[in-house]
């Protein structure tokens, strides 16, 4: 069991304080107040990565969510002959977020553009937390529901092409379509 006072150091502490404010910046998390942003930030692992470096391969199993803390991250798709550049991320962006819902493969390939601190959530310590604060978990599910529906409506309007079809003179429907 953690003492009050060093409980209140920890709260304090500056690295502590850093990913909590990266945190409160990352959509994924929009909404939950500090002190269980706090919680959030306590149950992530740090890791560094240097230029160049893959973080997770396209096909690899989904284990967690990834936040940049400092640095850059590419997001890359295998095709073909080699990969295509899909984004890249900065300090608050996430990604891998799908990985806590399932552990199917990963849709593309990451590596770390520059020298790249990440904060991981792992889906099992995510789990875990969501059983002992309901609330983090209604907040997040919330959120990631948002984000996927936005990728949907993405790929949606990516695949949809506009109709170009001759219109006549005289068509009644020409003045609804122009």
């Amino acid at each position: 069991m953690r003492r009050p006072w060093a409980v209140r150091r920890w709260m304090r502490d500056p690295e502590h304080l850093g990913r909590v404010d990266v945190l409160a910046r990352t959509p994924i998390f929009a909404g939950l107040p500090r002190r269980l942003l706090g919680r959030l930030a306590a149950q992530l692992f740090e890791k560094t990565y240097l230029p160049g470096e893959v973080i997770f391969r396209q096909g690899d199993p989904g284990k967690g969510l990834f936040v940049v803390l400092a640095g850059e991250v590419e997001v890359l798709r295998e095709a073909g002959l080699g990969s295509e550049r899909l984004a890249v991320l900065r300090a608050g962006s996430a990604f891998g977020e799908m990985a806590l819902i399932d552990e199917l493969p990963r849709s593309a390939t990451t590596r770390a553009a520059t020298s790249t601190r990440l904060l991981i959530l792992y889906r099992t310590h995510f789990e875990a937390l969501t059983e002992g604060d309901r609330a983090i978990a209604v907040v997040v599910m919330r959120n990631l529901l948002r984000t996927l529906a936005g990728y949907v409506r993405a790929s949606n309007n990516a695949r949809q092409e506009p109709v170009n079809r001759p219109v006549a003179p005289d068509d009644p429907s020409a003045a609804t379509r122009s």
